[in-house]
């Protein structure tokens, strides 16, 4: 049996900060990270577009799963904010949630993202042209590293590491056994026919590791309670019409309370200029958006997400299962992803190859056409309709006939896990970190948890 001073179960951002963290203030620590996917060289999607045009549902999904998570090839937006993606601040303070995030954008700058532009939108003068129109735009501050850089800063943070710490790549971890002691608690880490033992165990296996976290929690004996689910479509548009807006903020959170329902519309993880994709969770293929830096990467289109949160409690509590439903109901009319142009949607009509072909929106993913009305709520679906018009008032032409809505993109949330302001859970020695946890929804919240755990960690050596 292999002996670690601390292991980390997931190498997504949360995972890789804490692994920085703990080397970097004790480089004596023997630290051993297992990550079910590949490692960064190797994380490479089959789609191209031309020979394979949709999901092949690989084994492990190089997208969502790998060294640097289901952020590797995200648009590498970090949020410096408490405003949004997440609610770490509620367990280790405002201030501090804000320094750690503003600590790992340092660090990202060092690790290749020099150079890369730093957004606001505090004392934005879209913040009243949203008011005057019923929408909110929420305050943030925006490092924007693109696909391309973020995997650069990746890169030059795996090879930093991998002399420091032990990765176990393509290895998933099976259990986790908590052992009591007269002094500590050991955690015995089973991955495969091997057993791994340890004083001090992180896990951070992302929103992808759902399930997994559930599971874990379960057999353990940490309690949880139900989170919420994110549901809604991808919009993709001519960059044009939102250029007033990326031009200046990238970024642009806003929230839209619909006249129907009362319920919360929101954007989501914009990307000018970018492309979209479909994902791979747990076998259900969703869809996604990404945006590169380097000007010759950048498509003629902008894209972004429009959600609405369901959260359920009695009798109904599987907030993920629900989501899970209607995409599974998309995969099986679609093949995958499905893709409507908004006025064949308001006209109550499917969309067809020879409509999408006669499209001005040209679309940057191979999705199937269809009716998006067949799989989602109407009552999500009438949120999203008129969230489109009620954008439209401040960047004319987001509800043209050829708008094109992708669906469905679906964001999963962990279970909530009860932890303390520490992120240590009941059993001292065992955290939960990153998306894993519940607790946080985004990079910069999920790398700046890695770093509090850490920064604990080697206190307690002490």
């Amino acid at each position: 049996m292999t002996e670690y001073d601390v292991i980390i179960v997931g190498a997504g951002p949360g995972g890789i900060f804490s692994a920085y963290e703990l080397t970097n203030l004790d480089p004596k620590l023997k630290v051993a990270v297992f990550e079910a996917g590949h490692p960064l060289e190797k994380r490479h999607c089959p789609i191209d577009g031309v020979k394979i045009k949709n999901c092949i549902h690989c084994k492990t999904c190089s997208i969502m799963s790998g060294f640097g998570g289901a952020g590797a090839f995200s648009d590498g937006k970090y949020n410096i904010t408490n405003d949004f993606g997440g609610t770490l601040y509620e367990y280790i303070g405002k201030r501090t949630a804000l320094e750690l995030m503003n600590y790992v954008d340092s660090l990202n700058l060092r690790f290749g993202g020099e150079g890369t532009k730093l957004y606001t939108t505090t004392g934005s003068r879209f913040k009243k042209l949203c008011m005057e129109n019923d929408l909110h735009l929420l305050d943030a501050s925006v490092r924007h590293l693109g696909t391309d850089i973020n995997y650069v800063v990746l890169e030059n943070l795996y090879n930093y590491l991998k002399s420091r710490v032990d990765f176990f790549f393509d290895t998933h971890v099976t259990g986790v056994k908590v052992i009591p002691g007269d002094q500590e608690n050991q955690f015995e880490i089973t991955a495969g026919e091997e057993t791994y033992r340890t004083g001090r165990c992180i896990m951070s296996v992302g929103r992808s590791g759902s399930k997994w976290m559930e599971q874990a929690c379960r057999e353990i004996g940490i309690e949880t309670k139900s989170n919420r689910v994110d549901i809604g479509v991808r919009v993709e548009l001519p960059a044009e019409v939102f250029s007033h807006l990326t031009d200046e903020l990238y970024e642009s959170k806003i929230v839209y309370r619909t006249k129907k329902y009362g319920d919360l519309v929101r954007t989501f993880c914009m990307n000018p200029k970018g492309a979209v994709v479909a994902e791979n969770t747990n076998g259900i293929v969703t869809v996604n958006g990404h945006s590169y830096e380097d000007p010759a990467k950048q498509t003629g289109n902008t894209n972004f997400a429009l959600l609405v949160a369901k959260h359920f409690s009695e009798p109904f509590k599987d907030s993920n299962g629900y989501g899970e439903s209607i995409a599974r109901l998309s995969n099986m009319l679609g093949g995958g992803v499905i893709v409507q142009r908004f006025g064949d949607l308001i006209g109550g009509r499917r969309s067809t190859q020879k409509r999408l072909e006669e499209s001005f929106t040209v679309p940057t993913l191979g999705a199937t056409p269809g009716d998006l009305s067949l799989v989602l709520p109407k009552r999500i679906l009438d949120g999203i309709i008129e969230m489109i018009y009620a954008l439209d008032k401040i960047a004319p032409g987001t509800a043209n006939e050829d708008t094109l809505l992708y669906g469905v993109e679906v964001k999963f949330y962990n279970m909530e896990v009860q932890v303390d302001e520490h992120l240590e859970t009941s059993f001292p020695g065992l955290y939960v970190i990153g998306d894993g946890s519940g607790i946080t929804h985004s990079l910069s919240h999920a790398s700046a948890s890695g770093v509090h755990v850490a920064r604990r960690i080697v206190d307690t050596f002490s």
